[in-house]
């Protein structure tokens, strides 16, 4: 969609001016996902001998980004930093889409997660964490006699 950094259109810019309110406390999602609370954006699924979870986080250092499973919760929580220019500069800013400051994603793991074995990569803003399911949750051919 084609947006004017200088609006002249007054029901254009209070049509911007309230899907930015509705943006800003999460009353609706949009075609970017839903707002500030649900990021970085996750993808979770598993296999039987693990659970995968993808968190995209572009822009991120990943000395930012803090992983933790603990008692069940798999929390990924970091910080973004803005590049914004300064408020005492000469630069004037006219659209910020973009997310900055913390944030901070728990999720619940199956009960057949092993909290010893799990792994986290960081590649172009990509998370991935691998986490192994117990050998005993592990499906086994059972030979009959």
């Amino acid at each position: 969609m084609y947006r004017s950094l200088f609006p002249r259109d007054m029901f254009a810019e209070l049509d911007r001016l309230q899907r930015d309110l509705q943006q800003a406390f999460d009353l609706s999602p949009s075609i970017r996902g839903f707002g500030r609370s649900s990021y970085p954006a996750l993808n979770i699924g598993g296999t039987p001998q693990t659970v995968e979870v993808y968190a995209f986080a572009p822009g991120i250092d990943p000395k930012s980004l803090d992983v933790n499973l603990e008692r069940g919760l798999l929390t990924i929580a970091g910080e973004r930093k803005t590049e914004l220019p300064e408020a005492g500069s000469q630069s004037t800013l006219h659209i910020n889409e973009r997310f900055s400051g913390s944030f901070r994603r728990v999720l619940t793991v199956p009960d057949d997660a092993d909290p010893d074995a799990v792994n986290a990569s960081f590649k172009d803003g990509l998370v991935h964490i691998t986490i192994q399911r117990r050998a005993s949750a592990q499906p086994r051919r059972i030979t009959i006699q």
